[in-house]
């Protein structure tokens, strides 16, 4: 297959803002291990005695904290396809225009670290609703915001505050019997991916009747709808840690080298998520390239609505302690999306299949690599979501920065190579560490 010499930059800039939209399905959380088990002789080092038991997850529940995380998911997107209307009408000029987006994934990455990690100390109703709160207040900041100062700080702390959707899923994790721990987690993240899959369309045609600002106005009416329910709905949760805030934010990088099974897992994440932001990246690139419209291109990203899909089977499967299988299918999609996406360079059809194999490759090793993780020991939920989150976050941008430089010097030929061989060394990892 030869390579391509007219890969430009303006065709990049355009598949950059719209991988931001694909990047967001994996911004969530959810479960379990088998390296260390929580035992009467086996918890982590600082955490408290187990507090008493909360009441288990019904069916209420679990749906309010599967439209919450959606609608605070949803925030962090939908500023993506409207960067331009708001640079124009705040005076911001193009070169800086994407600093908009950044602004808010910035605020999320900052909750990662310093915000979810309060959920392994804190009250976990009433860290929610608090965060909540503070994200209303901040959407409505920035539906009224006057001047660029304004603007970047509420992005900031919309960001910030949209992390409360990785509170929640730990949450739903310690609520729900062990037996049914998959299936409700693989059910709130269905409900985050959703968010975050009508994010970008949303944005884009309410902005053509009540403008950006309108936007951000009927997303802070959304949050506190979805807060006011919270509060009838929402259980009280004590968790059990004793460790002073510092010192749990200082635990993190000690979580990473302690414990094998966030390590890996995390790592598996991290690879396949480099690998979904290079097809993601670059398979827009092609697409302007051979003529097509920005339409036609938004469709093709309905493809990985197929992503929604793999959250409750992966749940299922990993209840039924198929994690080993269903961690090799997982990545292994992830190879044969590249596969399937060098034969089909030219082919519409073929880089849709590819688009659905690598969503259902990485959506099925997020719940399973979950599932695991949150098995570890639930003092520390919160901040193994955290370190996980942050891991495979590194790994898509690491994909997404590498995307450009190779696609211009090696042509679609490389960008297959590159998006296959990364999963490739994930599953021979996998196969090494985790011999039977």
């Amino acid at each position: 297959m030869k390579h391509r010499a007219d890969y430009t930059r303006p065709s990049l800039s355009a598949a950059i803002a719209y991988v931001a939209m694909r990047e967001a399905d994996f911004f969530s959380t959810g479960l379990h291990s088998t390296d260390m088990r929580t035992t009467p002789d086996n918890s982590t080092p600082g955490a408290a005695p187990r507090a008493a038991a909360p009441a288990s997850i019904g069916f209420a529940a679990t749906m309010l904290f599967a439209v919450a995380c959606g609608a605070l998911a949803a925030n962090l997107y939908y500023a993506q396809p409207l960067v331009a209307l708001i640079g124009d009408s705040m005076g911001l000029s193009v070169s800086a225009e994407s600093t908009i987006f950044t602004a808010a994934q910035l605020g999320y990455v900052i909750g990662l670290v310093f915000l979810v990690p309060l959920g392994d100390i804190v009250e976990n109703r009433g860290l929610i609703v608090a965060t909540m709160a503070l994200n209303v207040v901040a959407l409505a900041g920035l539906a009224f915001a006057q001047g660029l100062t304004a603007l970047f700080a509420m992005l900031l702390i919309v960001g910030l505050t949209s992390t409360a959707a990785q509170v929640i899923v730990p949450l739903a994790a310690s609520l729900a019997p062990a037996a049914r721990r998959g299936t409700v987690v693989g059910n709130v993240m269905t409900g985050l991916i959703t968010g975050i899959m009508l994010a970008r369309p949303v944005s884009s045609f309410l902005a053509d009747y009540v403008g950006w600002r309108g936007v951000f106005g009927l997303s802070a009416a959304v949050v506190a709808a979805v807060l006011v329910a919270g509060l009838f709905i929402i259980p009280r949760r004590e968790p059990g840690g004793q460790h002073k805030y510092h010192a749990l934010i200082g635990s993190l990088g000690k979580l990473m080298v302690e414990q094998p099974v966030l390590r890996r897992r995390s790592l598996y994440q991290a690879a396949m998520f480099s690998s979904f932001s290079i097809f993601w990246t670059a398979a827009p690139i092609i697409l302007l390239r051979q003529g097509y419209s920005s339409s036609q291109v938004a469709l093709f990203a309905l493809a990985g609505v197929a992503g929604v899909f793999a959250a409750p089977i992966a749940g299922r499967l990993a209840d039924r302690n198929y994690i080993r299988p269903g961690t090799i299918l997982s990545i292994g999609l992830g190879v044969l999306c590249f596969v399937l996406a060098w034969f089909g360079e030219n082919t519409f059809w073929m880089l849709v299949l590819a688009g659905i194999v690598i969503d259902l490759g990485v959506q099925g090793n997020m719940v399973l690599s979950q599932r695991e993780i949150f098995q570890l020991d639930e003092a520390i939920r919160s901040r193994l979501n955290s370190a996980y989150m942050t891991t495979f976050f590194i790994g898509g941008a690491i994909g997404s920065a590498l995307t450009s430089p190779v696609l211009e010097r090696f042509g679609w030929t490389g960008i297959c190579l590159l998006g296959g061989l990364v999963p490739l060394a994930a599953l021979a990892w996998f196969a090494i560490a985790e011999r039977r």
